[in-house]
């Protein structure tokens, strides 16, 4: 099955490869059509994902699979959840941390407990649709640590594993993140090759 990984981020694009490998699908990126990304309106996850993966897939006549994902963090009421990648009107990783940093500045690490979530949609031209969520717990450090990964990586420490994810080696991201447990639940779906239809929820 040939299917459109509908994100324009190439760290995304990486993990999402990657982590559908098992199934033998032939993935596509976005660069390979003439497909601007619509502006994501979408006032949850879900409905981002939905809303990228369905136009996508009606641009281009293929599957398509989109992810939405973002940091949220308790100490901030939930932000920056479906603004993470435009946090504060900040334009890069960096400067995003920064002013994540500034918005929990005093709070005791104890309390800066935040959640990776993400949430990969499947899309099909004729509107059949599959969405699978994932999560992950942690703390917002005081500093970044560690080079690897991308956005809030370097900030986002796992306290069982004693690491950011921007310290993890991409392989062991691959098996910790939240877009990696999103990929897992796909896996599982389709272990047995597609799930019936009449479970897919319709839009």
């Amino acid at each position: 099955m040939q299917v459109v990984i509908a994100t324009t981020n190439p760290g995304k694009y990486r993990e999402l490869r990657e982590g559908l490998a098992p199934l033998g699908w032939e993935t596509r990126p976005l660069a390979d059509f003439s497909v601007t990304m619509p502006e994501e309106t979408g006032a949850t996850f879900e409905d981002n994902a939905l809303m990228k993966a369905a136009f996508v897939a009606q641009k281009t006549g293929l599957p398509a699979l989109a992810d939405d994902s973002g940091l949220m963090v308790d100490a901030l009421g939930g932000e920056p959840g479906v603004y993470s990648a435009r946090y504060g009107g900040r334009s890069s990783d960096r400067e995003r941390n920064v002013y994540l940093l500034e918005r929990l500045r005093g709070v005791p690490l104890q309390e800066r407990t935040a959640r990776f979530v993400a949430v990969l949609t499947l899309a099909y031209p004729d509107g059949h649709v599959e969405s699978y969520r994932g999560e992950v717990e942690g703390l917002i450090l005081e500093a970044p640590r560690g080079e690897n990964g991308f956005g809030y990586d370097p900030l986002f420490y796992l306290p069982e594993l004693k690491m950011t994810f921007a310290e993890m080696p991409p392989e062991e991201k691959a098996r910790h993140s939240h877009r990696a447990r999103a990929l897992e639940k796909l896996l599982q779906a389709w272990k047995n090759g597609p799930p019936p239809r009449e479970i897919w929820p319709l839009e």
